[in-house]
């Protein structure tokens, strides 16, 4: 399978989870794109740019990696790509500017900040932890569904996988 037939498959499966619009948000056609592959073929990992293959290279920004259930995990610049395509609350969790500098260093979030999230998120979803006017402080994994969040007043809203790091927009 070449890796335009790939894309296209790995477009349709951002669809699916992310909903209608997020393969070509993700996955541009017209963009150089770098599919890491396991040692059997399989794509692992999406990385902007056309940059090295090789897996556990450090070239590139990874958009998103591709698990063995089918789903994505987002990467930063895929996070960034998803807020481009999709307006607010979709895919968000809005936390109080107190937790800005833990989520940005890479730190959970925690259900007490949330002030605002999408009701379509359910756990396990991937999110975009974001404050009042949408800036981006990271993204990750949801612990709870939207509501829970904003209901509960402890707990992981988010694992955060990867932090935005003031200076980096």
């Amino acid at each position: 399978m070449t890796d335009a037939d790939t894309l296209a498959d790995l477009r349709t499966a951002a669809d699916y989870q992310f909903g209608a619009g997020a393969g070509d948000a993700l996955f541009p056609p017209g963009d150089p794109l770098t599919v890491r592959r396991s040692s059997g073929g399989r794509p692992r990992q999406v990385i902007d740019g056309d940059v090295d293959d090789t897996p556990g290279s450090s070239e590139g920004d990874r958009l998103v990696s591709y698990g063995t259930d089918g789903r994505f995990t987002l990467g930063l610049a895929g996070g960034r790509r998803i807020h481009r395509a999709f307006a607010p609350p979709r895919h968000r969790m809005v936390v109080g500017e107190e937790s800005e500098p833990f989520v940005r260093e890479g730190r959970n979030a925690f259900a007490k900040f949330v002030t605002a999230a999408d009701g379509g998120i359910r756990p396990g979803d991937e999110v975009l932890v974001v404050d009042e006017s949408d800036a981006i402080f990271g993204v990750g994994r949801a612990e709870l569904s939207g509501a829970e969040a904003e209901q509960l007043g402890s707990g992981v809203a988010v694992k955060t996988r990867d932090g935005n790091p003031a200076d980096g927009g």
